[in-house]
């Protein structure tokens, strides 16, 4: 089966490798045509295309993996988009965390061409798409789903048809949503805890064989902000976005959502605050700002103290 991959970021590269082999033949595109000949360098049974139509010539499945819809529905139009390289009857796979109406107007752009369409957001990071492990949530026609089974499950571990067009976007947003209340959530009542003298450490301890337990306490906080190590593996300014999309979910549903609404409003505020590159966990640094005292365990605090006191000149 002839594939074609656009947008190897941290993500899509990695789900693209899974692809790159028989029994799939591959061309990819990415904006930076730097990332594209450093994939095919690699893996040089693999086409670099051109431009996004010339990816997806003679392509059955094409899938995108971009930050936003919006840069999904820029490459649809002119003499180099996508449209105009997909033939009739091949399937459009949308893996970006998008939003269900931008989902919605690609599929129906696509179905003027006779083009099929899916959104099938993922999930697990980039250390589930490196080891084929992702969750994928799609949205769209089951028998189309079907079709581009055997592509989907080449990075995909777990893949659950959702519903209609926009399904995979909603539940991806509100999954990623209910990561940013706990991770939140977290750093406020850890904060509250280490200011009263209360081991960090020893709290999670408790939380974490407890009901208030959640992937921040038992991953996020241990791995990377007692360790103050603050990898940089998901963007914030992507999370802001998936939260926002959840909060219009809400909103267009008419749902009461005084919940996500205040949390999409918390993580705009983090996001201008920290940037565009900061990590989605560094919204910790700024909980810990706002609260004047670090989740640091005592004994980082006395290291961190010494060290200190050797630095300064005598």
């Amino acid at each position: 089966m002839h594939v074609a991959f656009l947008g190897l970021g941290a993500i899509g590269a990695p789900m693209a490798r899974h692809l790159a082999a028989p029994p799939f033949s591959l061309a990819v595109w990415n904006r930076s045509a730097a990332r594209a000949d450093a994939f095919v360098a690699v893996h040089p049974g693999t086409r670099r295309a051109a431009t996004p139509a010339d990816a997806a010539r003679g392509a059955a499945v094409v899938v995108t993996c971009l930050p936003t819809s919006r840069e999904v529905e820029a490459l649809l139009d002119g003499p180099d988009g996508l449209l105009a390289g997909l033939a009739e009857g091949a399937v459009l796979v949308d893996c970006t965390s998008g939003d269900p109406a931008g989902s919605r107007r690609v599929a129906a752009r696509c179905a003027e061409r006779g083009v099929a369409f899916l959104d099938a957001p993922v999930s697990g990071g980039v250390v589930g798409a490196e080891k084929g492990a992702l969750t994928v949530m799609v949205g769209g026609d089951a028998a189309t789903l079907a079709r581009v089974r055997p592509v989907l499950e080449a990075f995909g571990q777990k893949i659950v048809h959702c519903g209609g067009v926009g399904a995979g976007d909603a539940v991806k947003a509100v999954n990623n949503a209910l990561l940013a209340v706990h991770l939140w959530s977290a750093a406020e009542g850890l904060a509250a805890l280490a200011k009263a003298g209360i081991d960090p450490a020893v709290a999670l301890d408790v939380i974490n064989t407890s009901s208030g337990r959640s992937n921040s306490s038992m991953n996020l906080f241990p791995e990377r902000v007692l360790s103050r190590a603050f990898p940089r593996t998901f963007r914030l300014a992507l999370l802001d976005k998936d939260v926002g999309i959840a909060a219009d979910v809400a909103r267009e549903q008419r749902t009461p959502s005084p919940l996500l609404q205040l949390t999409a409003e918390l993580f705009r505020t983090a996001h201008h605050a920290l940037g565009e590159e900061a990590d989605h966990v560094e919204v910790v640094r700024l909980v810990e700002r706002w609260a004047g005292v670090e989740i640091v365990p005592p004994a980082t605090i006395a290291a961190e103290d010494a060290a200190s006191i050797l630095e300064q000149p005598l």
